[in-house]
């Protein structure tokens, strides 16, 4: 019996070792996603059940006053402190590499057993530290969450603008039409929810005057990206100005809805008090599958950061991912084979994120009148606002900065 468990456990371990290092191998992208991900549901478990665990320890419960909540708190905050140390290690490790001959690039791809290792330790050290450091990061970490979300809307708006562009560069009737009719439809959805919000988060009886200021500055914001965009002396379109339009409704929906759940002008959840585990689950995936999708897309753009080598979005042959191309290095092992993306920044957003998921998880680490839920408050609320506003205002910019700067290119 002996021997058969230790074959079965040696099995065991050659199986998840051949399959890890067959997905790094196709890309070391999904496996560092994969580590946040994981780096995200340990936060939320502990953060639901490590409390009792942390009132035992004398250097974090260092008082008879402090809350269950606060315990929550410190819970996401030390894992996610953890998980920015390691990206950010390698962040600063993988400085100036730009080709697959450096040395680093192995580091980058390989040595999964030791970084999950050094993952593993980190997060647990991250126990050991004073309360105060803890403070520190936390304060730290609503800046590097705020910078990610910027991130994210730039991202957005190269997205949007490249998309703008491949079509307009296939310079064919149909594809204009499309143009038209994706942009038609992009605006009349953006006004359609907006009318849905005003009915779910402007009930009548109640003086919800906030909520309509934020609804009819998002409808306004949807008319001006049109008027500016399609200005003669603007170099704009349709399609970029409705896409933004109807993010910015979304990002407004997801404000409005963060309102606490007992406020009287939010009409979509005021009736729910209570927490069903399934909200609870399915509001933690859509937190996992949103910020590993933002952190993944931007990390691995060639847009921001790109190595010199790299190619740039303009160009008709793309490189292949480096990670592909690392298969092919016994053709020669002497030739110079350029990455494709900045692994800095790659490991520089996944840092990033570590804060986001953090502030996500501790309600931006204030109070909350239920504990349990998920991003929700008034800090949220504006949160999510200002993201609509810059949004707005970045977009806006993208349009006529080349009025006042025409040498420079914004987008």
């Amino acid at each position: 019996m002996s021997c058969l468990a230790s074959c079965c456990a040696s099995l065991t371990c050659g199986l998840c070792t051949s399959v890890a290092s067959g997905i790094t191998k196709r890309s070391a992208r999904i496996a560092y996603c994969g580590l946040f991900g994981v780096s995200l549901i340990v936060s939320w478990i502990l953060r639901q059940f490590a409390a009792p665990l942390l009132k035992h320890l004398s250097w974090i419960n260092t008082s008879d006053n402090l809350s269950n909540e606060w315990f929550q708190i410190q819970a996401v905050l030390r894992v996610s402190m953890g998980n920015f140390l390691f990206f950010g290690i390698l962040a600063l490790i993988m400085i100036g590499v730009k080709d697959q001959n450096d040395k680093r690039d192995a580091v980058h791809h390989g040595g999964w057993i030791a970084k999950i290792i050094i993952w593993t330790l980190l997060i647990v050290l991250m126990f050991l530290v004073p309360n105060v450091i803890i403070t520190i990061y936390g304060f730290i970490s609503k800046f590097g969450a705020g910078l990610f979300l910027l991130v994210q809307v730039i991202m957005l708006l190269d997205a949007t603008h490249s998309w703008n562009d491949s079509w307009v560069a296939k310079d064919e009737q149909k594809w204009y039409l499309a143009l038209l009719a994706v942009s038609v439809v992009c605006y009349l959805s953006a006004f359609t929810f907006s009318g849905l919000l005003f009915i779910w988060f402007n009930p009548s009886g109640h003086d919800c005057g906030l909520n309509v200021f934020f609804l009819v500055t998002t409808i306004i914001l949807g008319f001006s990206f049109a008027v500016i965009a399609l200005h003669p002396k603007v170099n704009g379109s349709l399609l970029p100005a409705s896409v933004i339009s109807i993010y910015c409704a979304y990002v407004c929906y997801t404000g409005l809805s963060n309102e606490p759940r007992d406020y009287e002008c939010n009409g979509l959840h005021n009736k729910s008090k209570a927490v069903s585990a399934s909200t609870l689950i399915l509001g933690m995936l859509t937190t996992v599958l949103s910020v590993l999708y933002s952190a993944l897309r931007a990390g691995s753009s060639t847009t921001f950061l790109s190595p010199p080598s790299s190619p740039r979005s303009g160009d008709k042959k793309p490189l292949l991912d480096s990670d592909e191309l690392e298969a092919g290095k016994g053709k020669n092992e002497t030739e110079s084979k350029p990455v494709s993306y900045s692994y800095t920044f790659f490991h520089l957003i996944f840092a990033l994120a570590s804060m986001y998921s953090a502030m996500l998880l501790s309600g931006w680490t204030s109070s909350s009148e239920n504990p349990d839920l998920i991003d929700v408050g008034w800090t949220s609320v504006w949160v999510r606002i200002c993201t609509e506003w810059v949004t707005a205002g970045l977009y806006v910019w993208s349009l006529v900065a080349p009025l006042f700067f025409p040498d420079r290119e914004f987008y």
